[in-house]
């Protein structure tokens, strides 16, 4: 993409987000109960500071992430957000 012969440089939303300074593992329980429960809620405490948190739900549910937490959400939290919008019970679902 250019202006007047400069380049635009796009800049993607995932490079803003609160998570790269995190150990992944973080955002990947291996359980959601026990110590995974603990787990997943310090990954949405860091999702919850996040300046992209809504961007990176939206490609969490645009892409089917099934494990991990995105956007925080944990990965049940978006199965109930995906079948919400298919039964068009969730604003902005068409």
């Amino acid at each position: 993409m250019s202006t007047r012969g400069n380049v635009v440089p796009i800049i993607h939303w995932s490079r803003r987000s609160s998570c790269l300074t995190e150990d992944p593992e973080l955002f990947f329980p291996v359980s959601s109960e026990g110590p995974g429960r603990a787990q997943y809620e310090q990954a949405k405490a860091v999702c919850r500071r996040c300046p992209v948190r809504l961007r990176c739900l939206d490609y969490a549910l645009s892409t089917h992430q099934m494990h991990g937490v995105w956007g925080g959400t944990t990965p049940d939290e978006r199965r109930s957000v995906m079948m919400a919008m298919r039964r068009g019970e969730v604003a902005g679902s068409s």
